[in-house]
């Protein structure tokens, strides 16, 4: 039976070195101690703010510092837990620095109260005798931007002292899900046992070429599921309930608008996302689906099936060090500077790509200000970790331009910008592979693989963003949120997506229970907007050349400096309007066209 390693025993070569972070446990702690004393010493300013310019600029530059350390700390906790979160250690201090996170909040609340009670003006006159305020701008105009959602200054500093409370639903469903959930062995129709585990059944079993390791892994994964089903929806729904008190508690008209306050795009980009997706991909999809069962001979297509392979003989084993030789190649057009930092990224440990137990399931990049992107994803040597690398190096370019063209401050942009940078990354490595092939399996494999992006994004992503506009609505409406309002909200959502092409079982209903995403804010629904934007980019890239790559490079650089519509528009992207999702759905029509057009004969 296939085992997995303990962390200790993953050799060091499949991991990453936080020792440009954090040389050791001993640094980080004398930093986090630091960064507590530093929570202190903003309170000097407190009471002073309206004194001047000088003041004002003086408490920025005290609060940003005082950020940029404790993201750092947090980082290390976050990274550390990541990578083996069945550790007490790591845990405790995962808890550590969420205190102290709380505390920071609480100690610098006083700084967004008194500015709001300025009087009207009195911030432009401080910003228009202040060049130093100028880096400030953004920061100051999205404070003045929630100042009729603002409630008074004790009451302020009482909610931010609650912070730990607060993210009390995420950090129990994290816990759960890499410390505590387990998933009994299986056995597939030759006999071979298999041990299961998250990481293990979305990386490698999900999507297997066999039938009966597919199902079998499928039933396992499930039953585990239902094991936290009741757990998971409490923690569900009091992340929701937060989020519907703090809303009313605000003013806002609803949840959603609460949520959306800080992505800082119109109401109608969101709503533009979530309806033309559902509404023109659905049709795509559901060719996809019955393609996908003639071709596999199943009598019937069970939701576990929809990712399996069409062509599993032209599935190479990819290992790493081909997967990067690929990226590089694909990256290419970005120029000199970006695939330097790509090859740094790949080759100097900034990757973990280990499968240990208690390492935290998926893939993601943190990027933490002044040091350098790290990357964790879970290596099964496939073409879709080739493809998953990719997408956490564009986060990784993304943040690595900004980090050196900007002030902490505005290094990071709204959410909805966020995915397109690494969304484009696959963009442009589909693009290579095909416009290298013409031979049928190898624009077949990749087309798979391509659409395998779409499904993610505008599939699984996009339909989890739907269950949280029900969920949100009932939630308002004085529903109880429970499992079973959420296994039925989620099946119905699936069923109305693909029809009567996929089986919706118990384990599809509770699919909801897979990801973190309903922890952050209205985050599903950004993926989706970056497909959208990346799908436009990479055709700019491939029409224009150079002129469009620099127009892309200029706009990473740029981190949070403009809101995310205007971000888009500098590259040569509108997304005021719902035409580039159009277009991107209907991308995805021409390369199910090719994909059937391939299997015709």
């Amino acid at each position: 039976m296939q085992t997995r390693l303990a962390r200790a025993d993953v050799a060091p070569a499949s991991t990453w070195n936080l020792d440009d972070l954090f040389t050791s446990p001993t640094a980080w702690e004398a930093e986090l101690l630091a960064v507590d004393t530093a929570c202190d010493a903003v309170s000097s300013y407190q009471g002073r703010l309206g004194q001047d310019a000088a003041t004002l600029l003086a408490c920025l530059t005290a609060v940003e510092a005082l950020q940029l350390g404790y993201m750092r700390v947090a980082t290390f906790a976050h990274l550390r837990n990541a990578q083996d979160g069945t550790d007490p250690q790591h845990q405790a201090a995962v808890a550590r620095v969420s205190a102290l996170g709380a505390r920071l909040g609480s100690s610098i609340a006083f700084v967004d109260s008194e500015i709001l009670a300025l009087p009207d003006g009195v911030v432009q006159q401080f910003q228009a005798t202040e060049p130093g305020l100028a880096v400030f701008k953004n920061q100051l105009q999205d404070l003045l931007d929630v100042r009729p959602h603002r409630l008074g200054a004790d009451t302020e500093r009482v909610l931010a002292s609650l912070g730990e409370v607060m993210g009390a639903p995420y950090m129990v469903y994290n816990r759960a899900k890499s410390n505590d959930i387990q998933f009994a062995p299986f056995t597939d129709a030759a006999g071979t046992t298999y041990a299961n585990s998250i990481n293990g059944f979305e990386s490698s079993f999900e999507s297997h070429s066999d039938t009966s390791v597919r199902r079998g892994a499928w039933q396992s994964f499930s039953a585990g599921l239902k094991a936290y089903n009741h757990t998971f929806a409490a923690t569900f729904a009091t992340e929701v309930n937060k989020n519907v008190v703090m809303a009313r508690l605000r003013h806002y008209a609803s949840t959603e608008d609460f949520l959306l306050q800080p992505h800082k795009i119109p109401r109608p980009v969101y709503t533009n996302i979530l309806q033309v997706i559902q509404t023109e991909l659905a049709p795509h999809m559901r060719r996809y689906a019955r393609l996908r069962q003639r071709v596999l001979g199943l009598d019937k297509l069970l939701y576990c099936d929809i990712k399996a392979p069409l062509d599993p003989e032209f599935n190479p084993r990819v290992t790493y060090d081909e997967g990067c030789a690929l990226i590089l190649d694909a990256l290419a057009v970005m120029g000199p500077e970006y695939c330097d930092f790509a090859r740094t990224a790949m080759t100097q440990r900034w990757v973990d790509r280990a499968d240990n137990i208690g390492k935290s399931s998926g893939a993601f990049c943190a990027s933490p200000y002044g040091v350098h992107p790290y990357i964790l994803i879970t290596w099964a040597d496939t073409m879709r970790n080739v493809f998953t690398l990719a997408h956490e190096l564009g986060h990784g370019g993304h943040f690595g331009l900004a980090m050196r063209h900007q002030r902490f401050v505005n290094t990071r942009p709204a959410m909805p910008f966020v995915e397109a940078p690494s969304i484009m990354n696959e963009m442009l490595l589909a693009q290579h592979i095909l416009g290298k092939s013409t031979d049928t399996r190898m624009r077949r494999s990749v087309i798979m693989q391509v659409l395998g992006t779409y499904h993610h994004n505008f599939v699984t992503h996009l339909l989890e963003a739907e269950l949280q506009r029900q969920v949100y609505a009932l939630a308002e409406a004085g529903q109880s949120i429970t499992a079973a309002v959420l296994n039925q909200c989620k099946g119905n959502i699936l069923s109305a997506f693909w029809g009567d092409t996929v089986e919706i079982d118990d384990g599809a209903r509770m699919t909801w229970m897979r990801q973190p995403h309903y922890y952050m804010g209205l985050y599903p629904y950004t993926y989706s907007v970056g497909l959208v934007a990346s799908t436009a980019m990479a055709n700019l890239v491939r029409d224009q050349g150079p002129p469009a790559v620099q127009r892309w490079l200029q706009v990473l650089k740029a981190g949070g400096t403009l809101r995310p519509l205007e971000l888009l528009q500098s590259a040569g992207i509108d997304l005021s309007t719902p035409q580039p999702i159009h277009d991107a759905v209907a991308y995805v029509g021409r390369l199910i066209d090719e994909l059937e057009a391939s299997f015709a004969g």
